[in-house]
């Protein structure tokens, strides 16, 4: 076992987490939960498991920790030596038919069944295959505790919105889901209501508010809102060579009505990295609460070129929002602003859906994936 994941103190708090920005560009903005996510295991983890800190990630498998593994008999394993074609895909299964968990076991044998497929389908040669582990690994190598390229592989493959639009099915007048990103940290600034979560001259001035609500218009108290964005270079923190704190994120609680207020800046549009292994294989393509669901989502401001093209296909007609013109030198000094007199206003409510309504969608929807197989 690994030593227990870190946790923060709002883990089990309602919460909120999104994005407002142009596609590919985001003020991050929300991850909404609520405290009764399982204490064992968070999605908010989810970005951090496929790079855990090196601490973390060493299981040395020492001779006394061998010796205490039960033996297994040969003799009740499956004979897989007949090793063709069309045999290899029904051997890995049946070598794996012991396993306890049948969730895992299942899901291995479809994975098993598919990459099989895929071989057999590509006529896949070795070479290929070698470039396919090489870049791979380089994958892993770029991950860092601030870096998740892992994700960002699995956003421009589109398997991030899709494990996201079948795990977090629209129900009722929710605000819809989409993709994380490779950009979160775990290290933002917990702020109050109308603080800033850009430093100065980090772009131009945009104050963001509204209420997190949930599907019938009650207000969720004290919920999480954890945000981020990048600044008017169309760059996030910890894109910098020389970062040394959190910018452009933070961290704030909801009021008794749900309310929120942040300062902030208008983000820009931004490519995903291109320094890594998945920029280069994108230029190969040639493109560019309570007993509520924790919400990841992001707000996409109107009017950007790239809005029908994401690259992570996370941009969705609903999430697309319109921001307010302000030209009000007082109010520019109430709301906090010490440069200038105009700034853009964004006024958006998150509405969360109940943990039982979600439930019973992503049931219906496996019931019905599973009747097809």
């Amino acid at each position: 076992m690994t030593d227990q994941l870190p946790s923060r103190d709002w883990l089990h708090a309602p919460s909120v987490v999104a994005h407002t920005g142009h596609l590919n560009t985001a003020l991050d903005a929300l991850q909404i939960k609520q405290p009764t996510l399982p204490a064992s295991f968070s999605p908010y983890y989810t970005p951090k498991l496929p790079c855990l800190p090196q601490h973390q990630a060493k299981l040395p498998l020492t001779r006394k920790r061998l010796a205490r593994q039960p033996p297994i008999c040969p003799r009740q394993l499956p004979d897989v030596s007949d090793i063709r074609p069309e045999t290899i895909t029904g051997n890995v299964n049946n070598i794996n038919s012991n396993c306890p968990d049948e969730r895992m076991k299942f899901v291995l044998s479809r994975l098993t069944y598919h990459m099989h497929e895929f071989v057999r389908e590509t006529n896949l040669t070795t070479d290929e295959w070698m470039a396919g582990i090489q870049f791979l690994t380089a994958t892993g190598q770029t991950c860092t505790d601030i870096r998740q390229e892992f994700i960002l592989l699995s956003d421009v493959f589109g398997v991030s919105a899709l494990v996201d639009a079948i795990d977090h099915p629209k129900v009722g007048n929710s605000t819809e889901s989409t993709v994380l990103g490779p950009f979160f940290t775990e290290d933002a600034h917990d702020i109050q209501h109308g603080d800033s979560i850009a430093s100065e001259n980090k772009g131009e001035y945009m104050y963001v508010s509204g209420r997190v609500i949930d599907s019938h218009g009650k207000a969720v108290a004290n919920a999480v809102v954890d945000t981020w964005e990048t600044d008017d270079q169309g760059l996030y923190d910890t894109q910098y060579a020389d970062r040394t704190e959190p910018d452009c994120r933070g961290r704030l609680r909801t009021g008794p009505n749900g309310e929120y207020s942040f300062r902030a800046v208008v983000p820009v549009a931004y490519p995903i990295p291109s320094d890594g292994p998945v920029g280069q294989l994108l230029r190969k393509l040639e493109r560019h609460a309570q007993g509520y669901e924790t919400l990841v989502t992001t707000v996409f401001p109107r009017g950007d070129q790239y809005l029908t093209s994401d690259a992570v296909f996370g941009a969705k007609k609903s999430l697309i929002v319109d921001l307010k013109q302000v030209d009000d030198e007082a109010l520019a000094r109430k709301r906090g602003f010490k440069q200038g007199s105009k700034f853009k206003e964004l006024e958006f409510d998150f509405v969360l859906v109940k943990k039982e309504d979600a439930d019973a969608a992503r049931k219906a929807r496996a019931e019905a994936s599973a009747a097809k197989i």
